[in-house]
């Protein structure tokens, strides 16, 4: 695969994530200008997506916007991910009483990804894009995510996470990350300050259900004047609704 492919198909997934942010028909010279690409290139581009039925032109305005093949290519996945999709409820009961970033986060080889995310209904707040992922040693839920491995496994994937962060200050050693997840493996839980923002903080509590055999992370998220007073309470309520989870499971006919 050349080099010319792999960016053409970069650009592509670009150009369909810059509609899902703003979710509006968009000029060729918004989406060139947003994505800082050629006028030239930008116009073979969507004539492109054109052709393979997955943009739609408007001519009289001048406007492209997704067409419902778009929304089929990836409507599978979060039933095949979420069955039934009680996990998203209880990401939405969690929401609704917190009004904090609440997220479901899985590993992605050495990255945290987050599968979902609503974001927080406060105006400070730290915007996660969901589907967007950063190395597991600078996400307080990817120490979490660690919980199930064995310490070969560990070290395995903090060592390469810590290559994949360019900047040395920003890593992060395993004598300092091993301690966290052996006490987070007892408490299914963990609560940190200024990771992966600062001024931030984060709770993880480790789901009960597995997603496709791998573990997954619910994450609330929000400024630390805010999590810090109610970490108590916002801990017990996740690992309620946690529990919910596997008492669905178990109740769920073999």
């Amino acid at each position: 695969m050349t080099q010319a492919t792999v960016k053409s198909a970069a650009r592509v997934l670009q150009v369909l994530e810059y509609f899902e942010q703003v979710r509006e028909p968009l000029s060729l010279k918004r989406i060139s200008d947003a994505l800082g690409y050629p006028q030239s290139s930008t116009t073979v581009l969507l004539k492109n997506l054109i052709t393979l039925g997955y943009l739609n032109y408007n001519r009289a305005e001048r406007v492209y916007f997704p067409t419902p093949r778009v929304a089929a290519l990836g409507e599978w996945v979060m039933p095949a991910l979420f069955g039934q999709g009680r996990m998203l409820e209880v990401l939405r009961d969690l929401h609704s009483a917190t009004g904090e970033t609440a997220s479901i986060v899985m590993l992605n080889d050495i990255y945290v990804q987050y599968i979902r995310v609503i974001q927080s209904v406060h105006p400070l707040r730290f915007h996660t894009d969901e589907g967007s992922m950063r190395p597991l040693t600078q996400s307080a839920v990817g120490w979490l995510l660690l919980t199930d491995r064995s310490p070969a496994e560990i070290d395995n994937l903090v060592r390469r996470a810590n290559i994949a962060t360019p900047q040395k200050e920003d890593r992060v050693a395993l004598d300092v990350i091993a301690p966290q997840v052996a006490d987070a493996r007892i408490r299914k839980s963990l609560y940190m300050e200024n990771m992966p923002l600062a001024g931030g903080a984060t709770i993880g509590v480790v789901l009960p259900c597995r997603v496709q055999g791998r573990i997954a992370v619910m994450g609330l998220g929000g400024t630390i004047d805010r999590m810090r007073p109610h970490r108590a309470r916002y801990t017990a309520l996740m690992k309620r609704l946690a529990q919910q989870l596997e008492d669905d499971t178990a109740m769920r006919p073999h």
